[in-house]
């Protein structure tokens, strides 16, 4: 009897990370979980409820010492696909942000996933197949007024995930970027943002995002955004001169335009 496929999940303790873990096991996945919480483990017997073989690893993938827990935590397995979830906000004027903290923005976003994306790249190119899904955002279209930082980032996942799906064209493995707009999950809450417009306005369902990323996914797509209001935005951006989407920005995460 052949063996099940295997799909790594990062950030999969919560939001997108975890409804792309459940999405993986209901498709036959056996799946490997990680995030840098204890809440991991809880979240794993959840996914176990679809009748599939889930392991979970609490792991710091900022760190390259995290990825490569996660990667042997794989014990060898051939990964037929990744979803490079996991990722770090930060709201607030970048001028306030202790600089602690916006280097873990950047460290997790962009070194740890570009670190994982290479090591797991590098052995689907060797076995002709494979496919991966970064989680980017329309954040990376946008001069982020009060998230500079963590918009920096995403602008990053976005070209580099359309960079490395060039670079491994015709070589039996896709690379897919799912790019959401404001989502339910506690992104907003870890970020310290509750008190901002963005914030405290309603969000899409992480269930429907998920749903629409494993999709382009599974189809081999470039990239997919999700939600009309978002390829709205997305389109705006793109031909609105970056002062002006960098004020649009500001209305959205300043401190306190929540409370207006």
């Amino acid at each position: 009897m052949s063996q099940r496929k295997f799909a790594i999940v990062t950030g999969a303790s919560t939001g997108i990370g975890a409804e792309l873990a459940h999405i993986a096991a209901q498709n036959g996945y056996d799946v490997l979980v990680v995030a840098d919480e204890p809440l991991i483990h809880a979240a794993a017997e959840d996914f176990r409820s679809h009748g599939t073989n889930v392991d979970a690893i609490e792991a710091d993938l900022a760190t390259f010492e995290g990825n490569d827990a996660l990667l042997a935590a794989a014990k060898g397995r051939q990964i037929d696909l990744l979803c490079a979830n996991a990722g770090r906000g930060l709201g607030r004027g970048f001028l306030d942000q202790d600089p602690a903290e916006w280097r873990r923005v950047i460290d997790t976003n962009v070194t740890g996933t570009t670190y994982l994306l290479q090591k797991v790249a590098q052995q689907m190119k060797a076995q002709g197949d494979g496919r991966i899904l970064t989680t980017g955002s329309i954040a990376g279209f946008m001069p982020g007024t009060y998230q500079a930082v963590y918009n920096g980032t995403k602008a990053y996942v976005d070209s580099f995930t359309e960079a490395l799906r060039a670079e491994l064209k015709d070589s039996g493995v896709t690379v897919t970027c799912l790019m959401p707009g404001p989502t339910e999950t506690e992104f907003f809450e870890r970020a310290d943002m509750l008190d901002t417009k963005v914030g405290t306005q309603d969000k899409d369902d992480p269930r429907k995002v998920a749903e629409t990323g494993w999709k382009a996914l599974m189809n081999g797509d470039g990239h997919v955004v999700y939600g009309l209001k978002n390829k709205i935005q997305a389109a705006v951006a793109h031909v609105m001169p970056a002062g002006m989407v960098a004020e649009q920005h500001r209305k959205m995460a300043e401190p306190g335009s929540g409370t207006e």
